[in-house]
Formats: structure tokens, C-alpha cells, sequence
């Protein structure tokens, strides 16, 4: 039968809403008949795969129009197409059936499909005897959705997809093309207004920026050489292993010259050695994922399956990665699933509707970043998020994501003034939507990849963050102590003659220490925005900066919980952090900030090789206070302690007098080795001490404390 005149003006205008009912090969009473619009062709002849020839079609249609009867029954075709001297082959798309199934679409429809990542999309494939690439993308309210590319001149009338009515996904596989094309989606929403170009929110690349196209791309490598780093991960507890992570941007760790960014392989070249040198177990990135605006740091991401074209392709990132856990080093990445900014080419009302976002801005939109808000709530987003998360620990082997801004995911009332906000059912301000979100992504994650941590930027009191989904907590694995990082730092802050007054900003943190599983961070947050840097934060004079930043670090290494610093804080960078410049490499040539990074040095050796100060990071029988009200002296004291281990005693003293004689309690008579002291003369320091060692008797010790400075000593057992 053929269609009317109104369906052939669709199709060749490109507006037709099923295509694939009129293109293709199509079987009727009087055998099969085939329709193509080949674009530039006189004369078109239809030959299967194997190059057997099926028919000659006739152009019905100046604008590339063939139609005509063909043998045999449905099957993928080639057309051999001429215009005078010109001749060229097309394979047809519209002669191949879909590449989803049944399966996907049930899973995809119940929300528990968690390998969305190798279905959605731009796949390299082989279909039906042909190679080329299979597109895929989730836009259900939409009348019609064509992939556009530089293999189809952009023309959004030549490659128009296939609806899959139950779950909204539009799928073609176009042949004969692979990895390196840039594409977009053209989307023409339920009012028939075109919407910009979207950008593949499943795309594993895309072009550098301010360039927005998407790029088919392999994620990830196909040969890795980490399995025992994966192995020993998996195997333990992660509370109870070591764990000292240098947060980084890389962007501006180091520049490479002629360029504004580094590749992947030089970060490697560089950052590893450096990161093994200096002790600590893990890299923690700023968000790797696509974004449009190098002052956001990541955090505002359109690709969130797309590590970043700065720095090279996905195949380098996952080198690094590979690389990393050869050299026994641990990479996390930050993951923002808590807000997206609204770019024409992201996701915001990517469909023509509120997709991905809330419609109602008191749900949907943010105050703090000017960005939409995932609809926790809906289980194709949730899905996608999931997926994500899953993603980047099986297809990058990364060790963990570092969860942003959850607070502001938790609580429906965030940042916003009455009215501005709904509640929930119960009349209350919790988003359980987001609650059952992270719980299940976190289940997912744990769930399928043994090794792979997840922490959480939580800022408020939240109960259960870490405690296990299956009993009603959150799941995470780690939580950002936010209260140890601003009490301290405040501390710091204050005059040695007024901190007797204010030792509670040292000693309150204990009473939670121990609620949940912390990292204690250090992060890019605090020395940004206006706030300096951390050597510039701390009181006094040039000397006592260094003194108290160096007696800073070690209270902090010294303290239970896993220990976060960003980069340059190693070195005691003096200038306020800014993406748009390297690091202050040069300050290393001062004997002041090359000793605070020997400080940091020795401290993270310390830390890994002492189990007492990291096997009970986050259990109470790891502490106990040896002194905790001497706020006249400003003086802290604790021991740390595991079993098997010999104890550590954590000693600082935050005024600038030296106390000769103090009178230290100690839990076991002894010999006790003097492993730690930041006044060293190695670090920078006055040179304080107690030559190497000192003797218990009686459960007490007359020891020396150097000017604001922490001291930390190991037992030895009793002297012979």
C-alpha cells in the first residue's frame, strides 16, 4: 500500500515520527519492496551484505527518493548509488532491525538495569553482519529525535531514530561508521518545538570546550595491570587500612609548557612518583567529568560519563588510573550528583520537558549554583545515576567516589526561605527521594564492586550516613568531617594568649569522633573564595605560621580518622588556590616550605607504617586522653592504640613557649621512641626535643614540649 503524500513530506522533511515504517525493506503480498533517500543519487541498485543484487529502485523524488521491488525477504541492504561518473555505497539503517530487546526494556522499565552504560549511547558494534555504530537515548516525551553528525553533514533529515513505545528510548544503528565522529541529539519536543542540540548524556567523550558535540569513543582500556591493587582492596576493611589521599585539580597541579593543560601521561609521569614519594595512599580528583566552565572545577558537569577532553582522551585517564594502582596508589573522584547546570546543550528539559529536573523550581532548581535539580524521584534518573556511579568503578577502575554536596541532596529546605520550598509527605523538610537514591546507589556500588569506597560531603548531623543501607542508614563507606575541619581551624586561628579560653574547639570533636566513619579533609574548599590559605590562617608571625601549620598537620595525623590535604597545603602554599594557574612550585627553593613538606612526608610514613595510628581510625577502643584539661598550658595529649600494635602518644602544644618539664601520664612503663616532632630542625624548627627517647616510670614521663609544635611517641617495651 502506498503511503500518503502528507508521509513522504514528513519523511523527506525530516519530521516523520517512525521512519523505519516507511524506509527499509518492507514485505508485502507481492513480495518485498524497498524505500531509501539517498541524497545526491540518479540511480540506486540494492545488493545484500554479501554483495548479491536484490533490485534496481527508481527515483520517485528529486530530493533522493528510491523506491522499488527487491528480492528476497527482509534483510540489511547496500545501495550502489550513481550521478554520471560519480558512484559511492550506502548501507541502508532503516533495513536493520533494533539493537535493544525485550530484556532491556523490562529491566530498563522496573529500574534495575545497571549496565545502561553498555546500551545507551554511542557503541561501536557489529549488527547484523555489519559494522557501525549503535545510538540510544531516553527522551520519552519527545515527537521525534534524529542523531545529527559530521558522517550525516548534520542534517537532521537524514538519520531521524526509532521509538521504543515502552520505556521513551530512541535507538538507530547507523553502519559503516566508528570511533572519532562527533554527534548530537536534535530533539523535537511534545509541542513540536526544536529544542538546541543535546549533547549525549551517556557520551564516553566529547569535544573540548566551548565546543559541545559529543565524540564516539571506547571508555576505559582494554588490557589492565592492577589486579593485585584491586585484589588487596577488596579484601580488606577499608577503616582500617591507612588511608592519606592528596586531593588534586588537575588542571592546575602543573602546567605543561606551550599548553594550558596537562595530558593524562604527563599528570602520570609526574604526580605518581610524587604522590609515592610523599606517602600518601590515594589521589582524590576534582570531578573528571565533562563541563563547560573551567571556574566551576568540574562541579557544574554536562558528561558525566565523559572524562574531560582537557587532558586528552578517555583511554588516557584510564592509563593513570592504571598507573596509580601499579605504583600501590589509590585514585577516587569526585561525583556530583546533586545538581547540573542548565547549559542549552545538557540536560535541562532535554526532551522539551522537565526530564532529568523537577518542573517546579522549589524542587528542581538550585539557589546556591544558579543549576537544575535531579529528580531523585524518578526511577529513570535514579537509574542513570546508578549507572554512573557503577560506571566509573568497572569501565576506570577508580577506588571510590567522593559524594558532593549530599547535605544539599538530603534536605528539601536547602539554602531556600519559606515558601520557597514543598515539604515532603509527612510535612517535613527530609527528600526521601534522595535518601532512597544514594541508598541504592551505595547498594549498588558495594553490591558489585568489593574495594570500591564511596564518601560522603555531608555537612550536617544526619543520622547513619555510614551505617549500612540495610538498616536504614545512607551506605556510605566515609563521611567529611566538616566539624573537626572548622573548630580547628578556628582554633588555629586564635592568638596562643586567648586559645586557653577556647580548648573546647580541640576536645569536642572526640565526643563524635567516633559516630561515624570520618575522613578529616583539608580541601580546596578552605583555601578559596577569599579565605587564603592555610598557612596564612594560622596566627602569629611569619615563624609561628609555619610552627603552628606544621603542629597543625601532625594533631591532624595524630587524630582518628583518615586524613584529606589539597595540593600546594603540602608545601605550605602561601597564595590563595586559583584554577587558573600552577601550583607555587618555586617556594620548595625555602627552607620554611620545604620543611613543612618533609613534615608531611614523614607523617604519612609514619602513619602507614604505625598501625596504632590508622587500624582504629573509626572505633573508640583505637583512643584514649592522656591529658585533656590542661587548657592553662594549651597542651593536648592522647594515646592512639590496636591490637597487636605498640601504642602511639600524640602530644601537642599550641603556645609558643617550650615546657622543659612536663609531666606526661603514659599508659606503660618504659621505653617510648620520640618518632614525630615538628620542631625539628629538619622541618624548620627550633630544634626541641628529647634526644630521641624518653623513660616511663610510674605511668608518667618528664618530657619536653617544643613551641607550638606536636610530638609523637612510639612505645618501645621496658628497658633491659
Amino acid at each position: 500500500m502506498k503511503p500518503p503524500a502528507t508521509a513522504i513530506e514528513a519523511l523527506l522533511e525530516g519530521t516523520h515520527a517512525d521512519p523505519f515504517s516507511l524506509l527499509g525493506i518492507h514485505e508485502g503480498p507481492g513480495g518485498s519492496f524497498a524505500r531509501a533517500v539517498l541524497p545526491g543519487a540518479a540511480e540506486a541498485e540494492a545488493q545484500s551484505l554479501s554483495g548479491e543484487v536484490l533490485g534496481t529502485l527508481a527515483r520517485v523524488d528529486a530530493r533522493g527518493l528510491f523506491e522499488g521491488p527487491v528480492a528476497g525477504a527482509r534483510q540489511p541492504v547496500r545501495y550502489r548509488c550513481r550521478n554520471g561518473i560519480h558512484e559511492w555505497w550506502v548501507t541502508d539503517p532503516y533495513s536493520f532491525g533494533p539493537v535493544l530487546g525485550p530484556t532491556d526494556d523490562f529491566l530498563i522499565g522496573e529500574g534495575t538495569h545497571y549496565r545502561l552504560f553498555d546500551k545507551m549511547g554511542a557503541h561501536v558494534i557489529d549488527h547484523e553482519g555489519a559494522r557501525g555504530v549503535h545510538f540510544a537515548v531516553w527522551a520519552p516525551n519527545a515527537r521525534l529525535v534524529a542523531v545529527v553528525g559530521d558522517f550525516n553533514d548534520w542534517d537532521s533529515r537524514r538519520h531521524p531514530m526509532r521509538r521504543r513505545q515502552d520505556t521513551g528510548i530512541w535507538e538507530v544503528f547507523i553502519p559503516d561508521i566508528g570511533l572519532g565522529r562527533a554527534y548530537k541529539f536534535r530533539v523535537t519536543g511534545p509541542d513540536g518545538v526544536v529544542q538546541p542540540l543535546k549533547a549525549d548524556p551517556f557520551a564516553f567523550f566529547s569535544e573540548l570546550r566551548p565546543a559541545t558535540a559529543s565524540i564516539v569513543a571506547a571508555p576505559g582500556k582494554p588490557e589492565w595491570g592492577d589486579a593485585p591493587h584491586r585484589a588487596h582492596w577488596a579484601k580488606t576493611d577499608p577503616r582500617r587500612e591507612a588511608i592519606a589521599i592528596y586531593e588534586v585539580h588537575p588542571g592546575s597541579w602543573r602546567y605543561s609548557p606551550g599548553r594550558l593543560f596537562p595530558t593524562w601521561d604527563e599528570l602520570a609521569d609526574q604526580l605518581i612518583p610524587y604522590v609515592v614519594d610523599m606517602g600518601f595512599t590515594h589521589i582524590e580528583f576534582l570531578p573528571v567529568s565533562e563541563h563547560p566552565y573551567d571556574p566551576s572545577w568540574g562541579y557544574q558537569t554536562t558528561g558525566l560519563y565523559a572524562p574531560t577532553a582537557r587532558f586528552g582522551g578517555p583511554d588516557g585517564f584510564a592509563r593513570f588510573v592504571d598507573g596509580a594502582h601499579r605504583a600501590g596508589i589509590g585514585v577516587l573522584i569526585d561525583w556530583v550528583p546533586a545538581h547540573f547546570p542548565t547549559d542549552a546543550h545538557g540536560l535541562a528539559r532535554f526532551d522539551g520537558t522537565s526530564l532529568y529536573e523537577h518542573a517546579d523550581p522549589r524542587q528542581g532548581f538550585h539557589p546556591d549554583w544558579n543549576t537544575a535539580i535531579y529528580n531523585f524521584g524518578r526511577r529513570e534518573v535514579e537509574a542513570f545515576l546508578t549507572n554512573n556511579a557503577l560506571f566509573w568503578a568497572e569501565v576506570y577502575h577508580v577506588d571510590g567516589l567522593r559524594v558532593d554536596a549530599v547535605a544539599s541532596m538530603l534536605y528539601r529546605d536547602y539554602s531556600r526561605k519559606a515558601g520557597e520550598w514543598i515539604p515532603n509527605e509527612q510535612g517535613g523538610r527530609e527528600n526521601w527521594e534522595a535518601v532512597h537514591f544514594l541508598q541504592g546507589m551505595n547498594r549498588a556500588v558495594y553490591g558489585r564492586h568489593p574495594g570500591v569506597m564511596t564518601i560522603a560531603e555531608e555537612s550536617t548531623s544526619w543520622p547513619g550516613v555510614c551505617l549500612p543501607a540495610h538498616e536504614g542508614g545512607l551506605g556510605f563507606g566515609f563521611k567529611w568531617n566538616m566539624g573537626f575541619m572548622h573548630d580547628t581551624l578556628k582554633y588555629m586561628a586564635r592568638d596562643p594568649v586567648h586559645r586557653r579560653y577556647h580548648h573546647d574547639e580541640i576536645t569536642f570533636g572526640l565526643v563524635y569522633a567516633f559516630a561515624e566513619n570520618f575522613v578529616l579533609p583539608l580541601s580546596h574548599d578552605e583555601v578559596v573564595h577569599g579565605k587564603g590559605s592555610l598557612l596564612t590562617k594560622m596566627s602569629g608571625d611569619d615563624w609561628q605560621k609555619f610552627a603552628s601549620l606544621r603542629a597543625y598537620y601532625g594533631l591532624m595525623w595524630g587524630y582518628p580518622g583518615k586524613k584529606l590535604l589539597f595540593m600546594g597545603q603540602e608545601f605550605a602554599q602561601r597564595r590563595e588556590w586559583s584554577e587558573a594557574r600552577e601550583l607555587d612550585w618555586d617556594l620548595l627553593g625555602h627552607a620554611a616550605h620545604a620543611g613543612v613538606q618533609a613534615w608531611v612526608r614523614d607523617c604519612n610514613h609514619a602513619y602507614r607504617r604505625l598501625p596504632a595510628l590508622h587500624a582504629r581510625d573509626c572505633e573508640g577502643d583505637g583512643f584514649a586522653w592522656l591529658v585533656v584539661d590542661d587548657a592553662a598550658a594549651s597542651v593536648f595529649a592522647w594515646v592512639r592504640k590496636a591490637p597487636g600494635a605498640n601504642p602511639v602518644a600524640v602530644v601537642c602544644n599550641f603556645t609558643p613557649a617550650v615546657h622543659g618539664h612536663y609531666r606526661l601520664p603514659l599508659p606503660l612503663d618504659g621505653a617510648w621512641h620520640e618518632v614525630l616532632n615538628s620542631d625539628s630542625a629538619l622541618y624548620g624548627g627550633s630544634g626541641q626535643g628529647n634526644q630521641g627517647m624518653i623513660e616511663v616510670k610510674d605511668g608518667a614521663a618528664l618530657v619536653v614540649l617544643p613551641p607550638l609544635a606536636t610530638v609523637m611517641f612510639e612505645y618501645a617495651g621496658q628497658q633491659a
